[in-house]
């Protein structure tokens, strides 16, 4: 360790310390002071993790992986977390535009800012704003999203109804909104919207750059034909309005609740005529008694109604009582039997505006406002329901109209179960031909069971013979219709050898043509078949239409025993807009269903195209070449057309009109399966036959000739059990040929994107897999938690940058604009970098810690189990702030005499779990073989890939590669390595086949062999293996290797915890009397570093209980420092003053951690609110690039960095943080692939301690040069001028002492006689001692430390040792020898130097050298150790 020049000596220091400690310490908030690592050379962090990052607090969090968590990948690939949705939500859809983010999805909230399923994301500003107003957004999940730079606005897709605070709600017709961002507002979009069972839009794609049409797919129904004029404004006039409701919200039939098994309300009022919720259901006459119900005076109430059935519902209808000021004020909806509170969508009677509320909807006390409807986000199938009234006007609350709105109308094959909605001249009505029976089944929502129909008609039985249904639903107002026949599943009817196929025969009434379907009951569950879509004008005064179902004209299947069963169950009538105003066509006429052409799942919009309204019957004049596709798919899909199970995920247009389009589907005509081509105005196979699962989605190059696709596949639909194409696969229209990405993925991808950061070379998935496979061949794979990132450039996975575990569903790239895409999913951990057990870090261009996770450097998982080691998981929590300071400190006063009397032996505690894949310690070679290029050496727990490696790998960083140790490999844990010469030390726990000892070995790197260690291995004598926790050496003991652990014998040698081993003998030594017990970390103190520091479980010689111990080279002899807390994991001498010394550990009991300062006389407690969790590796001092104030205690150029798995509490988990003696400062953080908190075993520089804590101040070379000359120069005249005088004064002396001429001495005849040779040598051996030293006239003996002016010099302490074989030998070096300086200490070369000159030394930037006389400020005499030759080199070259 360096010594610190700046600090007081102990006598002086201590008060001032104390003086400090006694002062309670503040909370502070500053920024976390930037670690020099260049000084340091090349550092690696190292430990037990998957993911790390610089500490931040907003990082720091435990993940709900109910929520969908929003995340940034930077251009380097580190994570960003920016925020998290509502629980159960989901992020399905981002793009971005005018330089803010547009997500969206399913959510209420996100970032804890309400937003309703979409909002807006500001990088520069950090925050997330809803969009339409406060809690703006649509009522119903988002799907897709298209930002369309040319017009500045936002397209919008997915499966709702309308925005939640638009005005004029009519006017949209679901699944598609436009946003406006420069006004913040909604507006329908040219079409209208987009209908169909449970409409969905799940993709928006421009035709072309410049956005001449949009594509729209999903699943929808479109409608092409005649015009063919309506019946306008057909209703049923005994409906009332309301200017709480809209035309599509009255037209809405209620559903009849007179005959529910349950109608209570609860508290109710006892007043006559107003007890009776029942009252309020269908109310007779006006507000009052009778057809009114109140609550109790001053209480909330609860309404409870649950019918004998399981319904489908949209929405409630809710009418005010207004007596005596009475009446409702705020409400919530609870479904039964979900138990879900459900938001509900209103019009402000008032403003006309579209509202959406939950736990307070409002309900109007203005009197001319009969009734109000509020809308459910989407259709619900509810056994009942509960309103919660929680406020109210006046004396109580009351109601006078309840009513539950049906998603249109409906009528049932059971008579019985017709029962008469309110306002409806009579119930809908059923008529049967032919022998029908009632079938009870269950039905999805569980214990509830409905009445169906059931016939037996015989094979061969003509369809006018069959039997037949009739319904004949109420039908309250005319409009745009989808039609459903409902057809219970085969499995619970056991039936389905029996099922069939029906034909439906439609009257839409208003002088329509009929519209027949034909439906296939051979279904396995439940299904909506729809049968038809269009115009329906209800026939008066009943307002009912028609729907026959018989048998089908050619029935599919064979039946069982000649027989075919035929089930009727219910048809509904699902409003999609109302009345005959919204029918489509210029002129406002409707359009015959049937007459033209129905679509499935495509629409193209042409933006020069007029207004026009796709929910109904588009005129065949707007139909475009491209929207043939929805009507080739409608007429392959059949029937099956109503069924979710059918879907267009994604459509890519790849020349003009012809489209490649991808979902979940299958066309048997075609014989194509989830991804076929439409060109020509047909539907044409690619690839063979398609994929065998469902593709998500699809990514197309710049010119469309190449596609990425992401799905639930496996292979192409033609082969059998195939696993080429595993979730994601490339597509060649060109060549219309698969290409695997590797092996793919080992599950569903769920969104597939050309990565912007790296030009579109890489391919970036999200989706639901745990691995990646680097062929179809791969069985293991490697390890990718919901992301993964394939380089198109190498064919192969590579690291996406950051940590992430989870279930992403989205990965988007920039717009170009940015480096930045976006993430999003299900989360379980993640940090910025992606990393399995070590990783460069290195200085910013700011100063902040940069993080390079390396290529090529991925670790294996299968390795030795950790035998001492147990498994911990440390809580993570949200902080105010990243810079605390320790709550308090306390002194523990204990007086030498105390020590050693006080103190109790115990173990060392369990280390943190460290499982494979772990790194913990790392060294640096330099090879000597290969051009001096430096080798990262890895050792811990882990396999090496693609070898037999395990426990020890080598790093190559200019071939990316790793490569395991030559010969048989470790068995066990690997704990510490050290690099000395050519030779690998190896300590931790574990055997080598072939050696003899236990825990300690050797290798030649150089020759790539092991060691013999025979005669020279480590044991125990108390039966349990040795182990090795510390290998270290000194530089002022260069030739000494010292070894630290849990062992009693080395060789033949008694060294029991601590013993030095001889690099030049190879043999070990004692030191002194030895100490016994478990050793856990070694520094060095003291001048020349004659000092030993131990940190551990120990016992001295005499039987002194020491936790921290100091041997003394030049007294070889040992003593106790004090007694700290407890057993000692880690410690580290500051500025190598024995008088102060840190060290960290654990209580005897393990119940507390701590980190602890001697000062030479008492330990001082530093950590007062870490966990007994905590557990400290390392501790090291760092330098800064800006130095701080001194605490006194610690110098202001340095800190301690403190690693391990730290849980301060209220800080949170954290791996390393930063100590200046007053303040921890959270530095890294790390975590397990589990999400976990992770370990860090240390930090580990390649300059080891000879890097210097004070910056050196470096000028320009020329400038150095030239100084060089002008001292050099200078030198020599001054000598030259002394020479003369000495000469002039010594001929004066002698010519006074004798006379004689005759007597002069040689110089002086010299000179006299005009012979200048011996000046001249003067001369040159001046300069030679000017630019080489002294050494280079006397040699170079053994060498002293040399006190330098503290102010010039870092005081870095070595020691070179005369004898090489007395690795001591330098610390008695005698008294008065010559001071040569620091010397004997190894450097590296800051640039390179051609050294052409003769006694110049040439080196190669980086190259280590050592120091030999370092006297002379401009140049330094060095060594290479590697050839062994010396030489000058430039001072400011070397660092």
């Amino acid at each position: 360790m360096a010594p610190e020049s700046m600090a007081p000596p102990p006598s002086r220091r201590w008060p001032l310390f104390l003086t400090l400690l006694t002062l309670i310490p503040q909370v502070v908030q500053a920024a976390v002071p930037s670690v020099d690592f260049a000084r340091m050379g090349t550092v690696a962090v190292a430990g037990s993790f998957s993911g790390l990052g610089v500490f931040d607090s907003s990082r720091n969090i435990t993940y709900n992986p109910s929520t969908a968590t929003l995340l940034a990948r930077n251009a380097d690939g580190s994570l960003d977390v920016l925020g998290e949705t509502s629980s159960g939500g989901a992020i399905s859809a981002a793009c971005t535009l005018n330089g803010k983010l547009y997500l969206a999805g399913l959510f209420s909230t996100v970032a804890g800012v309400p937003a309703q399923n979409i909002a807006s994301y500001d990088p520069a500003a950090g925050t997330f704003s809803p969009l339409g107003g406060q809690n703006g957004g649509v009522n119903g999940q988002v799907a897709a999203l298209y930002c369309d730079a040319s017009g500045g606005t936002l397209w919008v897709g997915g499966q709702f109804k309308s925005p939640t605070t638009a005005t004029g709600v009519a006017n949209f017709g679901g699944a598609v909104a436009l946003y406006h961002p420069s006004n913040d507002s909604w507006t329908p979009p040219p079409f209208d919207g987009l209908a169909g069972a449970s409409a969905e839009v799940l993709s928006i794609t421009p035709s072309t750059s410049g956005s001449s049409s949009l594509l729209f797919s999903g699943s929808f129904l479109t409608q092409f034909g005649t015009n063919i004029t309506i019946a306008q404004n057909v209703s049923n006039p005994a409906v009332p309005s309301s200017p709480g409701a809209t035309a599509f919200t009255s037209s809405l039939v209620p559903v009849s609740l007179a005959n529910a098994a349950q109608i209570e309300a609860d508290p109710s009022t006892t007043t006559t005529g107003f007890t009776s919720i029942a009252s309020v259901l269908c109310p007779a006459g006006a507000d009052g008694p009778g057809n009114s119900w109140r609550a109790q005076d001053g209480s909330a109430s609860k309404i409870v109604i649950k019918p004998n059935t399981y319904i489908t519902a949209s929405g409630i209808r809710l009418g005010n009582t207004f007596l005596d000021g009475r009446g409702t004020q705020t409400f919530y909806f609870t479904a039964i039997p979900s138990n879900d509170v459900v938001p509900l969508t209103f019009v402000d009677p008032v403003t006309k505006q579209n509202f959406t509320c939950t736990d307070n909807c409002p309900l109007s006390n203005d009197s001319t406002i009969l009734y109000q409807d509020f809308l459910f986000p989407s259709d619900l199938l509810i056994t009942g329901f509960q309103i919660t009234i929680n406020s109210w006007y006046g004396a109580s609350a009351g109601l006078h109209i309840l009513q539950l709105l049906s998603n249109g109308a409906y009528a049932s094959a059971v008579a019985a179960v017709n029962m008469p909605s309110c306002y409806a001249p009579a119930a809908s009505q059923v008529g049967v031909s032919g022998q029908w029976s009632n079938v009870n089944v269950f039905t999805s929502i569980a214990a509830t069971t409905q009445e169906v129909l059931s016939a037996t008609v015989p094979v061969g039985t003509s369809s006018s013979a069959a039997p037949s249904v009739t319904w004949f639903p109420y039908v309250s107002a005319a409009g745009i219709y989808n039609v459903y026949l409902m057809v219970p599943g085969c499995v619970e009817l056991q039936d389905c050898s029996k099922r069939t196929t029906v034909k439906t025969t439609l009257n839409p009434g208003g002088g329509l043509p009929l519209s027949m379907a034909t439906v296939s009951e051979q279904v396995e569950q439940d299904t909506s078949q729809l049968i038809y879509s269009g115009p329906i004008t209800p026939s008066a005064p009943n307002y009912n239409s028609t729907v026959v179902m018989t048998l089908a004209d050619q029935p599919q299947g064979t039946g069982d025993g000649g027989n075919y069963d035929l089930i009727a169950d219910r048809v509904m009538f699902q409003l999609i807009s109302a009345g005959g105003s919204n029918s489509t066509s210029s002129s406002g006429a409707g359009a015959v269903a049937g007459s033209g052409s129905a679509g499935f799942g495509f629409f193209e919009w042409p933006s020069s195209a007029s207004n026009m309204n796709a929910t109904g019957v588009l005129p065949n004049t707007t139909e475009t070449s491209l929207d043939g596709l929805a009507t080739a798919l409608s007429m392959n899909i059949g029937s099956a057309v109503a069924t979710t199970a059918y879907t267009i995920n994604a459509v890519v247009l790849y020349a003009t009109n012809s489209v490649i389009f991808a979902g979940a589907f299958n066309l048997a005509s075609v014989g194509a399966a989830n991804v076929a081509a439409y060109s020509g105005g047909s539907i044409i196979k690619v690839g063979g036959s398609g994929l065998n699962g469902a593709v998500a989605s699809m990514a197309p190059s710049s010119d469309s000739q190449t596609i990425y696709m992401g799905g639930a596949f496996t292979d192409t639909a033609d082969a059998t059990g195939g696993t080429r194409y595993r979730g994601v696969v490339e597509y060649s229209v060109n060549s219309s040929t698969w290409t695997a990405l590797g092996g793919g993925v080992d599950g569903v991808v769920h969104s597939v994107s050309l990565s912007s950061t790296h030009a579109g070379n890489q391919v970036i998935v999200a989706g639901n897999f745990t691995r990646t496979f680097s062929s179809s061949s791969d069985s293991t794979g490697t390890s990718a938690e919901g992301f993964a990132v394939y380089d198109l450039g190498s064919n192969a996975w590579v690291s996406s940058g950051g940590f992430l575990v989870g279930k992403l569903t989205l990965a988007v790239a920039g717009n170009g604009n940015t480096t930045t895409e976006y993430l999003a999913g299900s989360v379980s951990a993640s940090a910025q970098y992606g990393a399995n057990g070590w990783a460069i870090v290195g200085s910013g261009t700011n100063g902040a810690p940069v993080v390079q996770p390396l290529s090529g450097a991925t670790l294996g998982g299968t390795a030795a189990t950790n035998p001492t080691t147990t498994s911990r998981r440390m809580k993570r929590h949200s902080m105010s702030s990243n810079f605390v300071a320790p709550e308090a400190k306390h002194m523990l006063k204990v007086s030498k005499r105390q020590t050693t009397t006080a103190a109790t032996s115990s173990d060392l505690p369990t280390s943190p779990s460290a499982p494979a894949p772990a790194v913990l310690s790392v060294a640096y070679w330099t090879n000597s073989s290969n051009s001096n290029h430096e080798v990262v050496i890895l050792a811990g727990n882990f396999s090496v890939p693609n070898t037999q490696g395990v426990g020890v790998a080598l790093y190559d960083e200019s071939s990316k590669t790793l490569t395991a140790l030559n010969g048989n490999q470790v068995n066990g844990v690997v704990r510490q390595v050290l690099v000395s010469g050519n030779i690998l030390y190896v300590g931790g726990d574990f055997s080598v086949s072939g050696l003899d000892g236990h825990g300690w070995a050797m290798y030649d790197l150089h020759a790539g062999q092991w060691v013999s260690d025979s005669g020279v291995g480590l044991s125990s004598t108390s039966g349990s293996n040795p182990v090795v926790q510390s290998i270290t050496t000194s530089t002022g003991l260069p030739n000494t290797i010292f070894v630290a652990g849990t062992f009693t014998t080395a060789g033949t040698v008694a060294c029991g915890a601590v013993c030095a081993w001889s690099t030049v003998t190879k043999s070990w030594s004692a030191l002194g009397n030895g100490v016994n017990g478990q050793a856990a970390s070694i520094d060095f103190a003291g001048s020349s570093d004659n000092m030993l520091v131990v940190g551990g479980a120990l016992t001295l010689a005499d039987g002194t209980t020491a936790n921290v111990a100091m041997y003394s080279f030049p007294n070889s002899t040992w003593q106790a420092l004090g007694a700290p807390p407890g057993p000692v994991t880690a410690l580290a001498v500051n500025n190598n003053n024995q008088s102060s010394v840190f060290a960290a550990g654990s209580s005897p009991d393990g119940t507390a951690s701590f980190l602890a300062h001697w000062n030479g006389q008492a330990w001082t407690a530093q950590s007062s609110s870490w966990e007994p969790t905590t557990s400290i590796s390392q501790l090291k001092f760092v330098p800064l690039l800006d130095p701080q104030t001194s605490t006194g205690v610690i110098a202001g150029d340095r800190m301690l960095f403190i690693s391990g798995a730290i849980d301060s509490g209220s800080q949170g988990a954290m791996s390393s943080a930063l100590y200046d003696g007053t303040t921890f400062m959270p530095f890294l953080m790390t975590s397990n692939s589990d999400g976990s908190s992770g370990y860090m075993s240390g930090l580990f520089n390649s300059f080891g301690s000879s890097f210097s804590f004070s910056e050196r101040k470096l000028l320009a070379t020329g400038i150095v040069i030239l100084i060089s000359i002008a001292i050099a120069t200078g030198i020599v005249f001054f000598l030259l001028l002394l020479g003369i005088i000495w000469t002039l004064c010594s001929k004066r002396d002698v010519g006074l002492a004798n006379p004689n001429p005759d007597e002069d001495d040689e110089d002086e005849s010299s000179l006299r006689h005009g012979r200048p040779s011996a000046l001249l040598e003067h001369i040159n051996a001046a300069t030679r001692t000017t630019i080489l030293g002294a050494g280079a006239l006397g040699g170079v003996g053994v060498m002293a430390h040399h006190k330098e002016d503290s102010s010039q010099h870092d005081h870095d302490v070595w020691v070179r040792s005369e004898t090489p074989s007395d690795p001591l030998g330098g610390a008695g070096a005698a008294a008065g020898e010559e001071d040569l300086g620091d010397v004997n200490r190894p450097t590296h070369a800051r640039y390179s130097f051609a050294g052409g000159a003769e006694g110049e030394l040439a080196v190669a930037a980086g190259q280590e050298v050592v120091v030999l006389d370092d006297r002379d400020q401009a140049w330094w005499y060095v060594r290479d150790p590697v050839s062994g030759k010396e030489g000058v080199v430039p001072a400011a070259y070397l660092y």
